[in-house]
């Protein structure tokens, strides 16, 4: 490996773009080990301050992973992208990835509106709201653990199993078009219940994504809280200046 040279850029912005090059060629591959900060620093001919600052940002923007004690590896890129703005069901983001989508089915069950509930669906504090867990799979591993909260007035049948997205049971079931959503996204670290349920380590970070979803008379109908194994999804949007 040739050393860093000397341009108009800050040094570290070399560096990243040199590791990030280095990854993408196949010098250093998914899961695998970098040499120790000396070396690399060696290596690229630049200060161990210097190469820290680009491992922090290259850390940050998920392209690698440190574990302390340990080392610095190559992360694992995702296996779904998909811009935030474009409102789609898991099942559509697995099967635009090539791969077959599936669900375990955890429970289905009737409970009495919540405070937030009543807020966020404007109902009355006696009315009754469906919620059903799931994870969702892709080629059979558990990527996505999904909950969904739906007023019964909405889907009134009780449903044992749900094997499809949850937009077409609305449509098929409610005759309910999810028109658009408003989305909160923020990443966690490990979660006792659910990290186990998607085979996430410690290491292994989560993306919370809750979105109020509304119909085409601007009823809010679906309340979800999804979380995405952080290695295996990425999201991005498209922002445009005004």
């Amino acid at each position: 490996m040739s050393s860093i040279k000397a341009d108009n850029r800050h040094l570290y912005l070399q560096v990243i773009d040199r590791l990030k090059q280095d990854i993408e060629n196949g010098i250093y591959k998914e899961k695998e080990k970098l040499p120790s900060e000396f070396d690399l620093a060696k290596q690229l001919g630049v200060s161990r301050a210097t190469l820290r600052e680009a491992l922090r940002i290259l850390e940050e923007e998920n392209v690698i992973i440190r574990r302390h004690g340990v080392g610095t590896f190559v992360n694992s890129k995702p296996l779904f992208t998909s811009g935030i703005e474009q409102l789609q069901s898991v099942t559509a983001m697995i099967e635009q990835a090539g791969m077959e989508p599936g669900t375990i089915f955890l429970s289905s069950e009737i409970h009495l509106a919540t405070e937030k509930d009543i807020r966020r669906f404007s109902c009355l504090k006696d009315e009754e709201m469906v919620v059903i867990e799931r994870v969702r799979t892709a080629n059979g591993d558990p990527v996505v653990y999904c909950v969904d909260k739906i007023p019964g007035k909405i889907l009134p049948t009780r449903l044992s199993q749900i094997e499809t997205s949850i937009f077409s049971i609305l449509e098929d079931v409610s005759n309910r078009k999810v028109t658009y959503a408003v989305a909160q996204i923020e990443p966690i670290g490990y979660h006792p219940k659910i990290s186990p349920i998607l085979n996430c380590g410690h290491e292994c970070a989560l993306l919370v994504l809750k979105q109020m979803h509304y119909d085409e008379m601007d009823e809010p109908i679906l309340y979800s809280v999804n979380y995405f194994r952080a290695d295996k999804f990425s999201f991005h949007v498209l922002r445009k200046r005004m």
